[in-house]
């Protein structure tokens, strides 16, 4: 990959209704929705607000972050610079 290539953070937004609130098991996985994979964490913030404000009427509805940059590359810290 050439140097000049932006840094990509990938970051995942999935969500679906959970069994109960006290943790974060899915009522039914064929369900679970994957709103899509995003290069940074605004972006997927973004994403992941606007899916919330959707559901927001049921309770057990949840989106979630999923750092994919950090399941990647468990060893790259971006704050370490490393």
């Amino acid at each position: 990959m050439p140097d000049s290539a932006p840094q990509q953070l990938l970051h995942l937004v999935m969500g679906g209704e959970l069994t109960n609130l006290e943790n974060n098991t899915f009522k039914d996985l064929d369900q679970v929705e994957i709103v899509g994979v995003f290069p940074n964490y605004a972006a997927a913030y973004t994403a992941w607000k606007a899916k919330a404000q959707q559901t927001v009427d049921n309770a057990h509805m949840r989106y979630f972050i999923v750092h994919l940059h950090r399941l990647l590359d468990p060893a790259h810290d971006p704050k370490s610079g490393h």
